[in-house]
């Protein structure tokens, strides 16, 4: 039998790799899928936007329903919303059709609450964090491997075959991390009948939210991963298009730079959790990191007429820095907050990190707009971070974590 930190690893990072895999396919088909809804190529952003309020949603409402079933079983019934969402998203009923990417969403939204629960009690202290991020390696894995496997499954069978594979994939993770369901759900769920009224209650948001006061990081903890996932929704959204128009790189090549910045971030993870275990100090990891990213950042956007090399070694650093961070600060909120409140704190702080991807590209774009300069926005990004960066040193000189 594993251990119970590998069986913990090996069900959180399979379920995070899959649900990634899922939720990262609907991008790459959105011409097609939106096409056979009978609407515009555009429409696709509707899909983004819908899914990631379908992530928050579980994320402020949802922590019942984890205490209710348990992790584990948490975790499979995400996966089964995800393939209901897939499903109604492939069917031609226009509008209606995008209510498939709202439960997209939700099915995502247990991975960081249940995993964090599952991995804080397994993971060996000294190399928890190391745990965590391999754990979080799996949404760039995800990501990769639908964009290798997607498209060429496409062009060999078609639209519906490929949807029918992502759904298929989904359904049979339910069945692959059944086995350890009893080994790491252990007894102390079944105890929330009422679970399905706190998704639509308010006060279940703002208890949820309220829990990061259980401990005197947890705020700034939370505003700097916000921070970082304002700084990561802008490279993820804006990468691509400032290399075409700001560099001149074919749309080939723009996507060679974005897949070197993809790999980096999934080895900058890992690499990040091992490092932090070792050195010791999370937090204060983290503000340098952020401080590092932001250098890294303008060190891409400095980049213009130095050759093809130096854009694709400035991207691989940021990917590595800049996208590297979300193991270690998952595992220093687990850390930090009371062990009943795991969940909750961590579902809190990616609360208000998903509500930094989505307004961080929205005033991405509109700084580029007034600006006419992508490198002004991406700087004023980077400058955020460091801001962050910088504060969190300055708390930690007064309030040592």
């Amino acid at each position: 039998m594993l251990p119970l930190w590998a069986s913990a690893l090996a069900a959180t990072l399979i379920v995070q790799t899959v649900s990634s895999f899922s939720n990262m396919a609907i991008p790459l088909l959105g011409p097609l899928l939106m096409a056979r809804l009978g609407l515009p190529p555009e429409s696709i952003g509707y899909v983004s936007a819908l899914s990631a309020l379908g992530i928050c949603w579980f994320l402020a409402c949802g922590g019942p329903m984890l205490l209710h079933f348990g992790p584990v079983r948490t975790l499979q019934l995400g996966l089964v919303i995800t393939a209901l969402g897939l499903l109604t998203l492939s069917q031609p009923l226009g509008l209606l059709s995008l209510l498939g990417a709202l439960a997209i969403g939700f099915g995502a939204g247990p991975n960081t609450p249940a995993g964090s629960q599952i991995l804080i009690r397994a993971a060996p202290p000294r190399h928890r964090t190391l745990i965590f991020s391999i754990k979080q390696a799996g949404v760039p894995l995800g990501g990769a491997l639908a964009g290798l496997v997607i498209a060429p499954l496409v062009l060999a069978q078609g639209l519906s075959v490929a949807l029918w594979a992502v759904i298929g994939v989904t359904l049979v993770t339910i069945l692959v991390v059944w086995p350890f369901r009893r080994r790491l759900d252990g007894q102390g769920h079944g105890r929330h009948p009422g679970w399905h009224r706190s998704l639509l209650s308010w006060s279940t948001m703002v208890r949820s939210v309220g829990t990061l006061r259980a401990h005197p990081s947890l705020p700034l903890l939370a505003a700097l991963g916000a921070s970082f996932s304002v700084m990561q929704a802008c490279l993820m959204a804006f990468t691509a298009t400032y290399v075409v128009t700001q560099h001149g790189a074919s749309l080939a090549e723009a996507g060679r730079v974005v897949a070197a910045m993809h790999t980096a971030s999934m080895v900058g993870r890992i690499s990040m959790g091992w490092a932090a275990d070792r050195i010791g100090g999370a937090m204060r990891h983290l503000a340098v990191q952020a401080v590092a990213s932001a250098l890294a950042v303008c060190l891409l956007m400095g980049t213009s007429g130095l050759g093809p090399w130096a854009l694709y070694g400035s991207a691989a650093l940021v990917g590595f820095v800049a996208i590297g961070w979300n193991g270690v600060h998952i595992a220093e909120l687990a850390r930090v907050a009371p062990l009943e409140l795991v969940s909750d704190v961590t579902s809190a702080a990616s609360l208000f990190g998903f509500m930094g991807s989505i307004l961080g590209p929205l005033a991405f774009a509109l700084l580029v707009g007034w600006s006419g300069s992508y490198a002004v926005a991406f700087l004023a990004v980077a400058a955020q971070l460091a801001g962050f960066g910088l504060a969190t040193m300055l708390f930690l000189r007064r309030s040592p974590a």
